[in-house]
């Protein structure tokens, strides 16, 4: 064996262990980085990025539906299923040299291509070395959650590290899971042309606001996805081309079987025991510091058992580079962290929903509707289907919900706001170019206090004032 020792081991080479040996080897820390898979991790080859991708190429089939409200009528589109993953596949490659080997080792990482595993508190063996390190970062990620439904064993299935490799569009694709993984790719499928049926054990979007997620629920309905809800699968049965899925709710039968119901945290490989770092099925247990029982040992992202988001395993990455090469005290929060589904329209979320607000507030919580078809912009572009709502509390908003388009870049003001602890009329006092979308989020803002302005009496008071004594 081979024995390195490195003032920072990075275990993992998704975005947040990435950002973390970028940024510390940047301010001439001695790093190693190890990484037994791909480069870039799940965000990069099997989650976000080709997501998205899909996506954008199903968006373009699904315009050429046309407009009669636009005077544009449909056109002849030729879709390829093939050529759509080939679409997605030139994406990743075009992303991929930024989280190279090549890359961090040209920065000064010292990079293994190996899966690490605990063999001490200090000393994590990966391959043939023995990495010796002062402080050691858990970036290990979450992968797809494989439940134990009787006759999947014995069924061609997918998950989202494999979905992305298929090349003949299923002719009708059953997906378990209504959550974001699994409604985005219900949507990618149906506009590339394939019959698809979504089963949910409970609600789709259950993290999301009800209300919101019911005005995205019914456009996909109308898109022609069949969404099952309260329907727990039960059985599989079948084969290749001719599955059954037996639920609470009846029997589907579809061609393809995609599984979406959830992620697991990657604990398996590392021998936590050995490093004396306590953990369950959720997680890697940290403080507020990030930091685990062996206090040497910091965890980011997915496997920190806290919200599973590529954004949120960046922003942890910059909450362990203050407190180890800084020595500042830093701790994670939550509520000021957004997260968004990409389906048409978008669903964003940050802080708390209504009925969390609620709960916590009381009488004190405003809610402040506002609805995309008030937006000039919205109207000029056809996309009036939306709503956003926020929960105000003295002034200062506390949550915020969106649904229409491009709300997962509406919801980064509310962000803003909830991280720095800014007041609502702060959001009053922008001025944005006209016409935009973001202008609904200043619509909010004036929402929230014409009651206030134009409702009041010693406000009119004042005005009549004014308007007889001073010239």
């Amino acid at each position: 064996m081979e024995r390195i020792d490195t003032d920072i081991l990075v275990i993992g080479g998704g975005s947040g262990g990435l950002s973390v040996a970028a940024g510390a080897v940047q301010m001439g820390v001695r790093v190693v980085l190890l990484e037994g898979h791909k480069m870039g991790g799940d965000c990069l080859n099997y989650g976000c990025v080709p997501s998205k991708a899909l996506l954008a190429a199903a968006s373009v089939a699904h315009a050429q539906g046309g407009n009669a409200a636009m005077g544009v009528g449909p056109g002849q589109a030729t879709i390829n299923y093939g050529e759509a993953k080939d679409f997605v596949a030139s994406v990743i490659g075009q992303i991929a040299p930024h989280d190279s080997v090549a890359r961090f080792e040209g920065l000064g990482v010292n990079v293994i291509e190996a899966f690490g595993r605990f063999i001490s508190p200090t000393e994590v063996q990966a391959g043939d070395w023995v990495v010796t390190a002062r402080r050691i970062v858990i970036a290990t990620g979450s992968g797809p959650f494989v439940p134990p439904i009787p006759g999947l064993n014995d069924l061609p299935h997918y998950t989202n590290e494999t979905i992305f490799e298929l090349r003949e569009r299923p002719d009708h694709l059953l997906i378990i899971g209504g959550g974001p993984i699994g409604m985005e790719m219900a949507q990618a499928h149906r506009r590339l042309g394939s019959e698809v049926t979504v089963i949910e054990g409970q609600n789709v979007f259950a993290k999301d606001d009800p209300e919101l997620s019911a005005i995205l629920v019914q456009k996909l309905r109308d898109e022609g996805i069949e969404i099952v809800e309260e329907a727990l699968a039960q059985s599989v049965s079948g084969r290749g081309g001719d599955i059954t899925v037996s639920t609470t709710q009846g029997e589907f039968h579809g061609t393809h079987l995609l599984l979406a119901v959830g992620r697991k945290v990657n604990t398996e490989r590392l021998n936590l025991e050995a490093a004396g770092i306590d953990y369950d099925r959720s997680g890697i247990k940290v403080d507020a510091g990030l930091r685990t029982s062996n206090r040497r040992v910091y965890v980011i992202g997915d496997v920190a058992g806290g919200l599973q988001f590529t954004h949120v395993a960046g922003y942890h990455a910059g909450v362990v580079i203050r407190s180890m090469l800084f020595g500042l005290p830093a701790k994670a929060k939550k509520n000021h962290i957004p997260w968004a589904t990409y389906t048409d329209p978008e669903l964003a979320q940050v802080g708390l929903t209504e009925a969390q607000a609620r709960a916590r507030y009381g009488a004190r919580l405003e809610v402040v509707r506002v609805d995309f078809d008030g937006s000039d912009r919205a109207i000029a572009t056809g996309t009036t289907t939306g709503m956003i709502k926020v929960m105000v509390v003295k002034g200062r908003p506390v949550g915020a919900s969106i649904v229409g388009a491009g709300a997962g870049e509406l919801i980064g003001i509310w962000a803003m706001a909830l991280a720095n602890n800014l007041k609502i009329s702060a959001i009053a006092a922008m001025v944005l170019p006209y016409p935009t979308m973001g202008e609904i989020n200043k619509r909010v803002a004036g929402a929230y206090f014409s009651p206030r302005l134009f409702e009041s009496r010693f406000i009119r008071w004042l005005v009549g004032l004014v308007q007889r004594f001073i010239p």
